[in-house]
């Protein structure tokens, strides 16, 4: 079973709490999204490996810690999880980055891809990111185009998440570990989370 990691470090939850309150702006919304995204980018790289290799300090010659290699990719699903993009390009600006592109026909529910380009690299680690898990279904949608494509390292990087949307993720796709900075309480009737922090793609981008 992938491991759930719900990141509870105090500026995580503090800026976490100024983004749900509805008087925050989209300028700051967006700016504390970032931020965050940044910070979850500690937690999500914690275990890339690493290698030694002899430097010369201004002092001595020392056998100094670099990362081993490790390649990673950034997918945001569309539109929502571009937000998370710039923080984590701060901590990996070398990473490469797709675009996932989803919809749901409002008459029967279906979901599918109106777009979806990847790099090349199917070794390479992917982050998934979308700040709301909600249901779960576009998560898991999203993650098995992935896996058929061939990428068969996902981890799910979201802001809030209900139980609901994290047990569906998890019963799914068992290998796919799950970032979060907060689990909610639930969905209400709209399947919005509670007490979430409401529609983060018109928050982001100031569509309403």
């Amino acid at each position: 079973m992938g491991t759930l990691h719900v990141l509870d470090h105090p500026l995580i939850q503090h800026k976490l709490s100024i983004m749900r309150d509805k008087e925050t702006s989209t300028m700051k919304f967006r700016e504390l999204l970032r931020e965050i995204a940044m910070f979850m980018g500690y937690e999500v790289t914690r275990d890339f490996p690493l290698t030694y290799e002899e430097i010369e300090t201004p002092l001595m010659k020392m056998n100094a810690p670099k990362l081993a290699g490790k390649k990673v990719i950034i997918a945001p699903i569309l539109r929502a999880g571009l937000g998370m993009v710039d923080g984590l390009l701060t901590l990996m600006p070398s990473a490469r980055v797709g675009h996932i592109g989803m919809y749901r026909d409002e008459e029967t529910c279906e979901r599918g891809f109106y777009y979806y380009k990847m790099p090349k690299g199917k070794d390479r680690l992917v982050l998934l990111t979308d700040p709301m898990l909600a249901t779960g279904g576009s998560a898991c949608d999203a993650i098995a185009r992935l896996k058929a494509d061939g990428y068969t390292q996902i981890r799910l990087l979201c802001l809030v998440a209900s139980p609901q949307g994290v047990k569906v993720v998890q019963e799914q796709h068992p290998d796919v570990d799950i970032y979060l900075a907060s689990l909610d309480e639930g969905l209400n009737d709209k399947n919005y989370i509670l007490p979430g922090l409401g529609d983060a793609g018109d928050r982001i981008f100031g569509t309403k």
